[in-house]
């Protein structure tokens, strides 16, 4: 039995709400999401939404602050739409209830992240994603054309005479249901439990990646994986975000004699790009053969409790005081800057399918992420889908430069050995991290293909097993990071080569599709 609508919308974060209130004007809309509603990436973006509505900032300015961050990789059509149509997006937040910070004077508070240029980020204490979402649920609540299935685990898209008809999926008793619809959008997030360090909830498994890669879709930049800087580094603890914008309130990294050391690897010292500070961390720690710290000892304690109660109270539970104590810190995955490859209106190579936010690649954060741009582009490219929707499917029109995956990666790994998932994540973070080289990426990839033939003919067998594909799924993904990894000889932005060091326009100024 078929459930029949006019839009699915597979995601309930920012940019699938966001397009469904654009879209309950005109149809049926259907939400399925695989957890519980509000369990997103977006509900744990802490730092903010960034968008020029200062008075000493632009469009301009934020566009020339993401183009340099993204590494000389951003599609800067994408940059312009991002930033051009941001402000207008987030009035319509305001204006919907979102409750962001304001200064003592009643206007919006504009918090700095690294690597801007200006103050630009709104937030909500340190819960900005979590408020965002509360206001768009409380908005698509109120509209009586939108339909939302929980615990909806989406495993297939179907297709029909080369157009997408709609999705297949387990319901919450586990049984193989399809959704038929005129078009669909994949807004299910990131891929950050690919690796064994994220600082993702356990939903963000790349789910849309690999629907979009077994319908044929093509993909893009998948070698681009931000790893943020400073997540929670205990032993026993998990590996909690700690907001860039605390570094952007004053917070300083010190070493384990407590020296500040960013400033040996960039000028911008602790506010330069992510991709920077997260490989720093790491060699810093090399180098001195200790941890490194985050510390806020030397900031006013009565306005970090203010301005960060989330953070504050989570390590208050594992026993630290952050207006006092060291907080151990490290990098984990974080953000992918790669995904399913998009025009600036959310359409993908498939006609009727759509993607927006994480799981899209728009090319609008080139090869790394400027601080919190993230919820602003769900926001915007989320409500752009929704328009595109509305109209005859067609495929993406894009002018980005772009070479295939080599998908011939070499001998498959002989006397293969089934990989857990737990396996899978250690062995992402190992070879496909912070620090990658042909040879470890050659032979994490050898395992992956095998891995993916083996999962592949599991799946086809017992296709009504939900375990299985959430297994295949994280593969698939896993197996299209490395493959784009080792395609790429150079260093750009997220995506360091030990054996290619040196940024390569001349080779690479390309986008890797698969």
């Amino acid at each position: 039995m078929a459930d029949r609508t006019d839009f699915a919308i597979v995601g309930s974060g920012i940019a699938g709400l966001r397009a469904a209130i654009a879209l309950a004007s005109t149809g049926r809309v259907l939400i399925l999401t695989k957890a519980d509603p509000g369990e997103s990436n977006t509900g744990y973006a802490q730092g903010g939404i960034a968008v020029a509505i200062g008075d000493d900032d632009s469009p301009a300015l934020h566009a020339a602050d993401t183009i340099r961050a993204g590494d000389g990789l951003c599609d800067e059509d994408a940059v312009g739409v991002l930033v051009g149509e941001g402000p207008r997006y987030v009035r319509e937040l305001i204006d919907w209830g979102t409750a962001f910070d304001r200064d003592v004077d009643g206007r919006i508070a504009l918090g700095r992240e690294a690597a801007h240029s200006v103050r630009r980020v709104l937030h909500a204490g340190d819960a900005t994603g979590r408020e965002i979402g509360r206001a768009l649920w409380q908005r698509v609540s109120e509209l009586a054309p939108v339909t939302t299935l929980n615990h909806a685990f989406v495993v297939g898209i179907i297709v029909e005479d080369g157009i997408t008809a709609g999705v297949r999926y387990f319901d919450r008793a586990g049984a193989l249901r399809e959704a038929r619809a005129r078009s669909v959008l994949l807004a299910t997030g990131g891929a950050g439990q690919v690796y064994r360090e994220t600082t993702n909830p356990a939903v963000a498994t790349g789910d849309g990646i690999a629907l979009a890669s077994r319908a044929g879709v093509r993909l893009a930049d998948l070698e681009f994986v931000q790893f943020h800087p400073t997540a929670l580094n205990m032993t026993g603890a998990p590996r909690f975000l700690i907001s860039e914008a605390l570094r952007g309130e004053g917070a300083r990294l010190v070493n384990d004699r407590g020296e500040p050391f960013m400033t040996r690897y960039h000028p911008d010292g602790d506010l330069a790009p992510r991709d920077v500070v997260a490989r720093s961390i790491v060699t810093e720690a090399a180098r001195t053969g200790g941890s490194v710290f985050l510390t806020l000892a030397h900031l006013d304690g009565d306005y970090v409790r203010r301005r960060f109660p989330t953070i504050v109270a989570m390590c208050r539970r594992l026993g630290l005081d952050v207006t006092r104590d060291l907080i151990p810190v490290g990098p984990a995955a974080h953000y992918m800057m790669g995904g399913v490859d998009t025009d600036v209106w959310g359409r993908t190579s498939l006609p009727g399918l759509y993607a927006a936010g994480e799981v899209a690649c728009t090319g609008v954060h080139g090869a790394n992420r400027l601080a919190s741009n993230s919820l602003l582009e769900g926001l915007v490219f989320g409500a752009r889908a929704a328009a595109a929707m509305q109209e005859p499917p067609r495929t993406a029109e894009s002018g980005r430069a772009r070479v295939r995956a080599d998908r011939s990666s070499g001998p498959i790994a002989t006397g293969h050995q089934p990989l857990t998932i737990s396996a899978v994540r250690d062995l992402m973070w190992r070879d496909a991290g912070l620090f990658r080289t042909r040879d470890a990426l050659a032979a994490a990839l050898a395992q992956l293909d095998a891995e993916y033939r083996s999962r592949t003919a599991a799946t086809d067998a017992r296709c009504d097993d939900a375990d299985a594909w959430r297994h295949l799924n994280l593969v698939t993904v896993a197996r299209h990071i490395a493959r784009a990894a080792l395609r790429r000889e150079e260093s750009r932005g997220a995506h360091f080569r030990q054996d290619f060091p040196a940024r390569d326009d001349a080779r690479w100024k390309i986008h890797v599709t698969d």
